[in-house]
C-alpha cells in the first residue's frame, strides 16, 4: 500500500467530514504516524482522493486547463491552450468516478443514478459539470468539466491575445454604446460566453442590467441583477426555466437584458423583450455563421408554440436583432471572425477577420 493510500485509509476510518479543509487538517495530523516520509504532495493527493472530484482536482487547479474530460476511470483528457491531451490521471474504478460526481452535486440538490443517468451542474467556482453514467453511457461513466476562465477581461485584452483587431473592437464598443441588440453566435467552445462577458464590460455602470442564465457564468460590473435557472431536484420538483426568468426580468425594470444562451422556447421571450424597449440587450446562440444564427433563432422561437406565423416570427427577429457577432476557434485560438448587420433582407457583413 502506497503512502497516499495509507493516509486515505486512515482518513476513511476516522469521522472527519469529507470536505477539503477538515480533511487537510486531519491528513497533516495523521501523516507522521501512518506515513512518516509523506511530503506535501502525498497529503494533497490523499485529500483530492476524498474531496471534490477526486484525482482530477489537481488538473482543475491548472490555470491553463479549460476542460477536463473523463472517459471512464482509466482515460482522462484535458484541453490546454486549445489542444486536447491525454493525462496519466486515473480513477480506481467506475464507482470512484460516480462517487466523485455525487460528492459535488449532492450539495446542489441534484442526483445521478440509473433512473436519472445524466446531470448538468454549475460548481461553486463557476465551472460547468456534465456527467452521464450507464445505462445512458455504454462504456462507463463520462464526465466533462468546463472551467470558468477570466483570461480575457475586456476588449483591450481580446486585442492583445489576437482575438480581434482594433477596428473590430471599436465596432463592438460602438455597438454597445449605441444600444444595439447583439447576438453572439458560434460553435461549442468557441468563446461565446467569454465574448459576452467582454461586451458586457462596455455597458455604462449607471444602467440596470438583468442577466438570465442557465448557469451563472457572467461577471458584470455596475448595477446588475442576476437570475439563474434551476433543473428539477431529486424529487422532480423546483424547476425554474429560462422562459419564466425572462418574464420575471421584464418586471424588474431592466435597461438591458443579457441572456447567457438561448437554446429553447425562451428565444421567443427574448425576441419580444428586445422589441419592447430594452435596447442594448445581448445573448448567445449555437450556430455555424451569422445567417444560420437567424435560422436557428427562428427554429427555437417556433418551439414556444404560441401560434405565431412564420412570416411574423421572421419579421420580429429581424426587427429585434441589430447585429450578429460570430466567433470561432482556429488552432486553439478563439477569434471574432465576422460581424454582420441584420436587415429586412438578411445579414450584411460589416467586419471580417
Amino acid at each position: 500500500m502506497g503512502v497516499t493510500d495509507r493516509i486515505v485509509r486512515r482518513l476513511l476510518e476516522s469521522d472527519v467530514p469529507l470536505e477539503r479543509v477538515p480533511l487537510t487538517a486531519a491528513a497533516v495530523a495523521i501523516a507522521p504516524e501512518v506515513a512518516p516520509l509523506a511530503g506535501p504532495e502525498a497529503i494533497v493527493a490523499a485529500v483530492d482522493a476524498l474531496a471534490g472530484l477526486g484525482p482530477i482536482e489537481r488538473l482543475l487547479r491548472d490555470p491553463e486547463v479549460t476542460d477536463v474530460l473523463v472517459n471512464g476511470p482509466s482515460e482522462v483528457w484535458i484541453e490546454r491552450r486549445g489542444v486536447l491531451e491525454r493525462t496519466e490521471v486515473t480513477f480506481a474504478d467506475d464507482g470512484a468516478v460516480v462517487a466523485a460526481v455525487e460528492r459535488v452535486i449532492a450539495p446542489l440538490g441534484l442526483r445521478i443514478d440509473r433512473a436519472s443517468p445524466a446531470v448538468d451542474a454549475r460548481l461553486p467556482d463557476g465551472s460547468r459539470l456534465h456527467a452521464v453514467i450507464p445505462p445512458a453511457s455504454v462504456d462507463g461513466p463520462i464526465v466533462a468539466v468546463r472551467r470558468f476562465s477570466e483570461a480575457v477581461t475586456d476588449l483591450d485584452a481580446l486585442i492583445e491575445v489576437g482575438g480581434i483587431t482594433s477596428d473590430g473592437a471599436d465596432l463592438l464598443r460602438v455597438s454597445v454604446s449605441d444600444r444595439l441588440n447583439l447576438l453572439v453566435a458560434g460553435g461549442t467552445g468557441a468563446g461565446k460566453t467569454t465574448l459576452l462577458n467582454v461586451l458586457s464590460k462596455e455597458i455604462d455602470r449607471s444602467e440596470r442590467t438583468v442577466t438570465v442564465e442557465d448557469a451563472a457564468e457572467l461577471r458584470l460590473d455596475g448595477h446588475v441583477v442576476r437570475l439563474e435557472a434551476r433543473p428539477p431536484n431529486a424529487e422532480g420538483a423546483g424547476e425554474i426555466t429560462l422562459r419564466s426568468l425572462l418574464r420575471h426580468a421584464l418586471r424588474l425594470r431592466p435597461d438591458r437584458i443579457v441572456v447567457g444562451e438561448v437554446r429553447g422556447p425562451e428565444a421567443l421571450d427574448m425576441i419580444q423583450a428586445m422589441s419592447t424597449g430594452h435596447d442594448g440587450s445581448m445573448s448567445t446562440i449555437h450556430a455555424n455563421g451569422p445567417e444560420e444564427a437567424l435560422w436557428r433563432l427562428e427554429s427555437l422561437a417556433a418551439t414556444a408554440d404560441v401560434g405565431v406565423s412564420v412570416d411574423t416570427l421572421r419579421a420580429q427577429i429581424r426587427s429585434a436583432i441589430d447585429r450578429i457577432v460570430f466567433v470561432t476557434r482556429r488552432r486553439g485560438r478563439r477569434l471574432v471572425t465576422s460581424i454582420a448587420d441584420v436587415g429586412a433582407d438578411g445579414v450584411e457583413e460589416v467586419y471580417r477577420c
